[in-house]
C-alpha cells in the first residue's frame, strides 16, 4: 500500500513540475514584447527626426509663407505630436501591462501622472482617442489644402480622397463611441456582481 501511495505521489510531483515548468515559460514568454517595445523607442526616434528634418526644410520658405501655409505647418507638426504621444502612451502603458514595471520612473518627479495607473481598457480608450484626434487632425489639413496644386497642375487633395478621410473618420469615431459604451456597459455589469 505504501508503493501505491508513493507511486502516486511520485506522478502528482512529476505533473507539477511539468505544469510549473510550462507556467514558468508562459511567463517568460512576455520577454517576447520588449524587443518591439525597443523598436516603437527607436520609432519615436524617427517621428522626431522626421519633425526636425521637415522644420529645417521649411525654415527658408516661412519668411514668404502665407497664413494658410503656416497654418498647414503646424498641423503636420501638431499631427506628429499627437503620432508621437500616442506611440509613448503605448509603450509605457503596454510595457507596464504586459512586461515588467519601469523601476527607473517610480520616484523619478518626471513621471507622468498616468503612468502606472492605465489598465487595458483605459489603454485601449486612450488610443481610440488619439487616433480619432490624429484623423481629426488630417482631415483639417485636407481641407487646409484645398487649392493647392503641386509641381503636374493637379490638386493636392481630391475630392475622392477628402469624400473617403471623412468616412474612415466618422468610423473611428463611432468605434470609438461603441467602445466607450461598451466599457461602461461592462463595468455596470461588474458593480452589480
Amino acid at each position: 500500500m505504501k508503493k501505491k501511495s508513493f507511486m502516486s505521489e511520485k506522478k502528482i510531483s512529476i505533473k507539477s513540475n511539468i505544469e510549473t515548468s510550462i507556467e514558468t515559460g508562459m511567463f517568460a514568454s512576455r520577454w517576447l514584447m520588449a524587443p518591439i517595445y525597443v523598436i516603437l523607442c527607436l520609432s519615436l526616434a524617427l517621428i522626431t527626426f522626421k519633425v526636425l528634418q521637415h522644420f529645417i526644410v521649411s525654415l527658408p520658405f516661412m519668411v514668404e509663407m502665407n497664413l494658410k501655409e503656416v497654418l498647414l505647418f503646424v498641423l503636420k507638426i501638431v499631427d506628429m505630436a499627437l503620432i508621437g504621444n500616442l506611440v509613448l502612451m503605448i509603450i509605457f502603458a503596454g510595457y507596464e501591462n504586459f512586461v515588467s514595471r519601469i523601476d527607473v520612473a517610480r520616484q523619478s518627479p518626471d513621471k507622468p501622472s498616468w503612468m502606472g495607473h492605465v489598465d487595458f481598457t483605459d489603454l485601449k480608450l486612450k488610443l481610440v482617442a488619439s487616433i480619432v484626434a490624429i484623423s481629426g487632425i488630417n482631415l483639417l489639413e485636407a481641407f487646409m489644402s484645398i487649392g493647392y496644386v503641386d509641381d503636374l497642375g493637379e490638386s493636392i487633395v481630391s475630392d475622392r480622397e477628402i469624400r473617403w478621410m471623412i468616412i474612415v473618420h466618422v468610423v473611428f469615431i463611432f468605434s470609438g463611441v461603441l467602445l466607450a459604451l461598451m466599457d461602461y456597459l461592462a463595468s455596470l455589469t461588474n458593480n452589480k456582481k
